[in-house]
Parts: structure tokens; sequence; C-alpha cells
């Protein structure tokens, strides 16, 4: 079972910027593309390792895919 989480990301918004899908970025990662629907819909946080690997694949920087309200 997930829980929502009180992270927030940009993943979607990167992840069309670069014109990949769904299934490309999962496919790439290694994951399944309803871990990554979770990620973006905010219903999961991934680990840090995993959010690294995100912010690498997508060529950015992991502060500006995820942040934590104060």
């Amino acid at each position: 079972m997930t829980r929502p989480t009180n992270i927030t990301n940009q993943v979607r918004q990167h992840r069309l910027a670069k014109d990949l899908t769904q299934e490309q970025l999962a496919s790439q990662l290694g994951v399944s593309r309803q871990t990554l629907i979770a990620i973006e819909n905010g219903k999961y946080s991934p680990s840090l390792e995993f959010a690294f690997a995100l912010a690498r694949a997508l060529d950015v920087e992991i502060g500006q895919l995820f942040s934590y309200p104060e």
C-alpha cells in the first residue's frame, strides 16, 4: 500500500521536456510504468538513490526535480 507524501516533484514536466513517454523513462530506469506514475502523482516517494538516478536520467539537479515544503 502506498501513502501520499509531502514531497512534491516536477518529474512529469521534465520528462515531457525531454519528449519521453512514461514507458520509455521507466524502461531506462528499470522500473515499472506504474512506479513512475505513482511518483509523478505524488503517491510514492522514491528512495534517495532512485531520486538521483531519475534526476540524472532527466539531466537535471535533484533539487530541480523534488522539493519538500517548509
